[in-house]
């Protein structure tokens, strides 16, 4: 039985229908993904299902009681003064200890018998793990400072802290907007493990297809109004898809040779029809509305001119920059060559933006040189998107660029042809830019850097905001784009398939120049993160039996020694079985099979947490 479902929703947006007669149902454990290009009504879906509006037509439907956990693309904090005051819920009494606990603690002095009156509510409330887990999660996504101002924040620091508190409130029913965006890729792996621990029921839209992949055992196509339902990730449904538009095309096929017989038939009825042939004449026309067959999808085309690039291009030499205290990058050299294909990488605030900056010319270098080729024409892609007034048109805003643009096969086209090609029609064209949806806005930012013609193309996360469809096509013209490229996305498939080399930056000021994608990165921090785990545990037996023999004179009776013994074997043996089992139930889609694995991981958790706990206890006495 569905715990959040539709009846015959329907909701409309200037003036034409998203969809009508809908009907979208979740069970509990269900991890769906809604697709479809830009302006379907996937945002719309999201938050009627939230309740966050009501429906123009239909109803919303939920098991009483259930809770559910929005996170928006664009968060609201109305009334919400600072970060402690969003964080700690007023109505959750566990909440409000915990805030009252950490203020307690950062006080000077600590008042220490209020200290021991809210550990003890803490420890009779079971309050203690609540409390860690809310430390992890705010950890996770950089977010210290409770005292901060939420007017400070940036748009992805407002969005990190959204998710936090979605997190932190543990809902029944997650419903996630691009909740990818504005996260680095520790932070998405870290995330994706979260919600696919346990039985949670989670409805998300994402551009980011190894997310889709890890999280999704069921895939949603919203195509002009009609839902299409896949079982199984990402991968399968772009498989199945491809089947389904192959048999609508020879359905097409098929129903085109039976119009034309139709056709001598409706040509021969006399002018006044009778009743035996309405229902062949109804056939005839739902006919007619088959044999158009599937509507071909407009896509983006991307085929810009490129300007000729010189041998030398950009040449850095002994960079470096700090801000205050904090050393962003130190003491880096490189040169870059035609053709170079460079992700850069680290967690947020680790310099990728500053080294952005600093090879545009927007920021000078502490020390050291950089050098701009003579030839070298930047197209710089910002994340922070477009900057315009509120009564410039869409038409004036790529005008002012350029009149007239040259494409690669040698066409010139004037701005409107070019914003067609882009999939803005005319009526969009002459609108104001404030009335574009924010993937319109970024489709409209990318193509005003294409038409520059640059032979250095810098993509600072690219992916935020567009959709599958037109990513696919960007990847295409990336693929063949003969200039430098440098790409910062927290999109893995996208880093993966665009770039060759990686710059790491580890927050410190070091730069490290790794020659390959992301994926052979991380499978080589992986292995080395193994060796030195086995490096560690053969040296933790090297010197087991001499520390039991000095440890003899502790409290610790032989038995005990042994059960400790065992307990770590046995803590590392669960370990291994929990990670067996999510990566196992991150690849099944058969609903009971799903709900026993995440019961067993429970248990298995439970179980590991008990000896986690004897065997500190244990270690105490060691």
């Amino acid at each position: 039985m569905s715990i959040l479902s539709t009846e015959q929703i329907g909701h409309s947006f200037n003036d034409r229908w998203l969809f009508k007669d809908l009907h979208f149902g979740l069970l509990k454990g269900d991890r769906v993904a809604l697709v479809g290009i830009n302006g379907t009504g996937k945002s719309t879906l999201l938050k009627l299902l939230a309740e966050i509006f009501p429906p123009q037509a239909g109803k919303v439907v939920k098991e009483k009681g259930i809770r559910i956990g929005y996170l928006p693309q664009e968060p609201s904090f109305e009334g919400l003064e600072t970060i402690n005051d969003f964080i700690f819920s007023a109505d959750n009494e566990q909440q409000q200890l915990i805030k009252e606990y950490e203020e307690v603690i950062e006080s000077e002095p600590i008042d220490e018998n209020k200290l021991a009156i809210i550990t003890d509510k803490l420890t009779e409330l079971d309050a203690w793990e609540y409390e860690y887990n809310i430390k992890t999660i705010l950890n996770r996504l950089s977010i210290s400072n409770f005292d901060q101002k939420i007017d400070s924040l940036s748009g992805g620091q407002k969005k990190r802290l959204s998710l936090a508190k979605l997190l932190i409130d543990e809902p029944d029913v997650y419903i996630l907007d691009e909740p990818t965006n504005h996260l680095d890729i520790e932070t998405i792996e870290w995330l994706e493990k979260l919600l696919t621990t346990g039985q949670k029921t989670v409805l998300l839209v994402s551009h980011d297809r190894y997310f889709l992949d890890s999280i999704c055992t069921e895939i949603r196509e919203l195509d002009k109004g009609t839902l299409f339902t896949y079982k199984g990730n990402y991968a399968y449904f772009l498989e199945k898809k491809a089947d389904r538009e192959y048999n609508d095309v020879l359905s097409a096929d098929k129903a085109r040779n039976l119009l034309t017989k139709e056709l001598e038939w409706m040509r021969r009825m006399p002018k006044a029809r009778g009743t035996k042939s309405k229902a062949r004449i109804d056939a005839f026309y739902e006919l007619e509305d088959k044999a158009q067959g599937p509507r071909s999808q407009d896509k983006v085309q991307l085929s810009v001119k490129v300007s000729r690039q010189g041998s030398k291009i950009l040449e850095l030499e002994n960079v470096s920059k700090t801000f205050t205290t904090k050393k962003l990058i130190d003491n880096f050299s490189y040169v870059f060559k035609k053709g170079d294909r460079i992700g850069l990488a680290g967690k947020n605030g680790s310099g990728k933006s500053t080294f952005l900056n600093l090879i545009t010319g927007e920021l000078q270098p502490d020390s050291g040189t950089i050098e701009i080729g003579e030839t070298t024409k930047y197209g710089y892609y910002r994340q922070g998107g477009l900057q315009f007034t509120d009564n410039e048109r869409v038409l004036d805003v790529v005008k002012n660029v350029a009149e007239y643009i040259q494409m690669a096969n040698g066409d010139t086209l004037t701005a409107s042809q070019l914003l067609t090609l882009f999939l803005f029609p005319p009526q969009k064209q002459f609108g104001l830019i404030n009335k574009l949806s924010g993937g319109e806005k970024k489709r409209l930012q990318l193509m005003r850097v294409l038409m520059a013609n640059p032979n250095f193309l810098i993509l600072d996360e690219p992916s935020n905001d567009l959709d599958i469809d037109t990513l696919n096509v960007l990847e295409e013209f990336l693929i063949n784009y003969p200039g430098v490229l440098i790409l910062v996305s927290h999109d893995r498939y996208l880093i993966d398939k665009l770039t060759e080399q990686l710059f790491i930056f580890d927050g410190t000021g070091h730069v490290t120049i790794y020659n390959g994608n992301y994926a052979d990165f991380k499978y080589e921090q992986e292995l080395k993160s193994k060796e030195e785990k086995l490096n560690s545990k053969n040296k933790k037996e090297t010197v087991e039996v001499p520390i039991q023999k000095a440890e003899e004179k502790k409290k610790l009776s032989y038995k005990e020694q042994l059960e400790h013994e065992s307990l770590e074997k046995e803590i590392d043996t669960i370990e291994v079985a929990i990670k067996d089992k999510t990566a196992e139930l991150n690849t099944e889609s058969d609903h009971l099979k799903l709900s026993e694995l995440a019961d067993e991981i429970k248990k298995l958790q439970t179980i590991l947490d008990a000896k986690s706990a004897r065997w500190l206890e244990l270690s105490e006495y060691m």
